[in-house]
């Protein structure tokens, strides 16, 4: 079953690592209980996508690791 969630959300914020011209993601400036919100910096027009706060912590968690899992 899809649930839908209005995610007009009123301004985002960029990473602290986003580098000028690179490729980041932006996440709102104001928390959605259970909800983490994900948008391209550079196709701000499209959807965002949403994932679970559990699921977003693990994906933050693995590629904050230098070494960690996603490491080719």
């Amino acid at each position: 079953m899809s649930v839908q969630r209005d995610l007009s959300i009123g301004s985002w914020r960029k990473s602290s690592y986003s580098q000028a011209g690179g490729g980041c993601v932006e996440v709102p400036a104001r928390k959605i209980p259970g909800l983490v919100p994900v948008r391209d910096s550079k196709d701000i027009g499209r959807k965002p996508i949403a994932f679970t706060e559990a699921s977003w912590g693990g994906f933050v968690a693995a590629v904050a690791v230098p070494e960690g899992p996603l490491t080719p």
